[in-house]
């Protein structure tokens, strides 16, 4: 009896965890397709990053642009560009600009082009509640890499129920640095030229350029 009752249970968790797993994909997908049609995104937030045990709590201000691939970031006195190709990390304070050819494999960092649809590849994922962020309705979704390497163990999202745009990303690593980026204020389908995404050395004539490519 207590064998049938056990299989039981666990029929109806594989169910549930089935049906949480449909409902992530549906608001996913949405998720997704809206984000897909903007032709740009261009949106202020907050960065911050937590360690419990080294009693570590910052918050930082950004801004970011988004058009397909490319992404110009400013976040900590550092304007980041990435035009597709080359990454350009202008330190400001220091007056410096390294030119590199980024690894767009490396996930030690969340990369700011695939933040909205990140989901996409190499995740199982799970619907975990409703609630609730700064007032907003929120869809609580969780993901796990299948990659068990990764130096995150999961990647939480709020996604605002009533126009279901992403509202926040939370990375949980493994080595206790949890990071989480809060979209403000976004704007969707403004023009921005190609070379938005560049640094530009003409009009930085005094940045020293380093170029490490």
């Amino acid at each position: 009896m207590r064998y049938i009752f056990t299989l039981a249970l666990a029929i109806i968790g594989l169910i549930s965890n089935a049906q949480s797993q449909e409902k992530a994909k549906t608001i996913l997908d949405q998720l997704s397709a809206k984000t897909k049609a903007f032709t740009s995104i261009e949106a202020s937030f907050s960065f911050s990053l937590e360690n419990m045990q080294e009693d570590i709590n910052e918050v930082y201000d950004g801004h970011i642009i988004l058009k397909g691939n490319k992404y110009k970031v400013n976040l900590m006195d550092v304007d980041t560009y990435f035009d597709g190709e080359i990454l350009y990390t202008h330190m400001i304070d220091a007056d410096e600009v390294n030119i590199t050819v980024p690894d767009l494999d490396d996930e030690e960092t969340l990369n700011p082009a695939t933040i909205f649809t990140i989901y996409e590849e190499g995740y199982t994922y799970n619907y975990v509640a409703e609630g609730t962020a700064n007032g907003k309705a929120c869809h609580e979704i969780d993901l796990y890499p299948v990659n068990r390497d990764k130096p995150f163990s999961r990647i939480k999202l709020l996604v605002l129920k009533d126009d279901l745009q992403l509202y926040s990303i939370r990375q949980v690593g493994k080595d206790g640095n949890n990071y989480t980026v809060i979209v403000k204020d976004m704007k969707t389908n403004k023009s921005f030229d190609d070379k938005t995404f560049a640094f530009d050395k003409a009009a930085n004539p005094n940045v020293d350029v380093i170029d490490m490519r």
